[in-house]
């Protein structure tokens, strides 16, 4: 077992795929498949999974991920210790909801963490696609919400992709509507008032069933009704329409200005919004340093 075979392993991981992982480590296909082929007999575990679909991490692999990633991070602290060596460009993903909070801890990240060099990635992306991300490596971390009515569902995923959910805090319902909006005195609002205004939610594609939707209270009817794929344009239309969404009521003015702003909805749900990740994989530095920067952004 080689540090080039851990760092081989760790570029499919993130890729998803040999050739594109080939293309960046600047080798053949067959060399690095038949170096992490090499690897997996040294150690008799089936790291990655062949299918038609593509390569997918097994059980054994992202533990075995986790524990490479340590190393190499530890390596690379040894190199540019004692040998004045350039450190290699770092790398970080995440899959989340469309969630503000986790843009501002991302951003305390990069100001924290990152190099000189290095390569971040932050997918905000439908619900399905953050279990497969991080399923696949694709994104080390994921976060999304459970509730009682999605968690049978959702659970099932996670448990199926070997994946854990631990909670980062637990809302009740609010609206995110414009300041200019007649609601926006309020203290609290409820379904019949709101119907008078255009409900905004997030495209879920193909697994756009009650059950993935970003917005609890997903099975209510609304007369009018926009789906949009981003958070800036549900924002921008917030604004522009006086329209409503409904999320966990945790908001910054720091990276979303003063013009949104949540109010409480009269609804006994309450949400558990958390980050996922894989059962048997240590966090790497990064994936450490990013949940906390959760917390720190929660705590402000």
């Amino acid at each position: 077992m080689t540090l080039q075979q851990l760092r081989y392993v760790i570029e499919v991981a993130a890729r998803g795929s040999m050739n594109e992982a080939a293309k960046r480590l600047f080798i053949s296909q067959p060399s690095l498949s038949n170096a992490i082929r090499e690897l997996e007999e040294e150690i008799g575990v089936t790291i990655f999974e062949r299918t038609n679909k593509g390569i997918l991490l097994s059980k054994e692999g992202a533990e075995f991920l986790g524990y490479a990633r340590q190393v190499i991070e530890q390596a690379e602290l040894l190199e540019s210790r004692y040998l004045n060596a350039k450190p290699s460009p770092q790398h970080f993903s995440v899959s989340t909801q469309h969630y503000a909070f986790a843009v501002n801890a991302f951003v305390k990240l990069v100001r924290e963490h990152g190099q000189d060099e290095y390569e971040f990635a932050l997918h905000e992306t439908k619900t399905h696609e953050i279990i497969q991300d991080v399923q696949s490596q694709r994104s080390e971390i994921g976060i999304l919400y459970v509730n009682e009515f999605n968690a049978k569902v959702i659970n099932r995923l996670l448990k199926n992709a070997n994946l854990t959910f631990t909670s980062l805090f637990t809302a009740k319902a609010h609206v995110f509507i414009s300041v200019n909006n007649p609601l926006a005195r309020h203290a609290v609002v409820t379904i019949d008032q709101l119907q008078d205004y255009p409900y905004l939610y997030f495209e879920q594609g193909e697994y756009n069933s009650f059950h993935f939707s970003e917005e609890i209270l997903s099975t209510l009817s609304h007369r009018k009704s926009i789906r949009v794929n981003d958070r800036a344009t549900l924002f921008n239309l917030l604004i522009g329409l006086n329209g409503y969404t409904i999320s966990t009521g945790v908001l910054s003015a720091d990276l979303n200005g003063n013009e949104i702003i949540p109010v409480p909805l009269a609804s006994d749900e309450t949400i558990h919004v958390g980050w996922i990740g894989h059962r048997n994989a240590a966090l790497s530095k990064l994936a450490a340093a990013y949940i906390d920067a959760l917390h720190q952004t929660l705590a402000d």
